[in-house]
């Protein structure tokens, strides 16, 4: 009995040092996947934040890309609706530089008239002011050469006397807006007393609109516009 409870005495503190290392090693065992999760849960936590703050950077890019987009489609949309309006008032007038090399004076007042009604109705608000200023000046004389070739369909001479001054008009209205198909301006040395004249043509060829059959090839292409 001696010997088992010296045994005894001995043992306990060994069994106490088993225990609490065991404990030990338990709570390191719960520790350790905590710590792990704690890590991951962090690392998710930060992935999460730089995912959502490149998420707000791509839409803030893609927000000023898209208004950016729009100001240019804007601006394209004005080009093109300036475009369009000079280039319907060319075609008019083409259409009466035809009529004149065929010596029509009626073909020539009716394309006289369209045009006229063309000029009134353009849309000026896509202009700049310099352009408004520019188309206004213009159009007053350009509306009244209009006017004049529609109204003479028996006057072949007065009609090719303002379709001169609506040459005049025209290039000036090409320096400013442009246009979208290839132009030409012409020039005749003899008309006006020697004076000469241009007129605006869509194609090389000399066709002269202001003698008409009498010297249908005289003149000279002087630029492209």
């Amino acid at each position: 009995m001696v010997i088992q409870e010296v045994m005894d005495k001995k043992m306990l503190p060994i069994a106490t040092l088993f225990l609490n290392t065991l404990n030990i090693t338990k709570m390191k065992i719960l520790i350790f996947p905590a710590l792990i999760l704690t890590t991951i849960l962090m690392s998710c936590g930060a992935q999460n934040a730089e995912n959502t703050a490149h998420k707000h950077d791509d839409k803030h890019k893609h927000d000023d890309h898209a208004t950016t987009d729009h100001h240019d489609g804007s601006e394209a949309g004005d080009l093109t609706s300036q475009t369009a309006s000079i280039d319907a008032l060319i075609a008019g007038y083409l259409k009466i530089k035809d009529a004149l090399t065929k010596d029509d004076a009626k073909i020539a007042a009716s394309a006289g008239k369209e045009l006229f009604i063309t000029m009134t109705s353009i849309n000026e608000t896509s202009f700049s002011d310099d352009q408004k200023k520019v188309f206004d000046e213009v159009m007053d004389d350009a509306k009244e050469n209009a006017e004049h070739i529609g109204a003479n369909a028996d006057k072949l001479d007065h009609q090719r006397e303002h379709f001169a001054m609506l040459s005049q008009d025209v290039d000036d209205l090409i320096n400013v807006f442009g246009a979208r198909q290839k132009l030409y301006q012409d020039f005749c040395p003899m008309y006006d007393s020697g004076k000469g004249a241009i007129w605006i043509s869509e194609t090389r060829d000399i066709k002269n609109p202001y003698y008409g059959s009498k010297m249908l090839s005289c003149g000279k292409m002087e630029k492209e516009l």
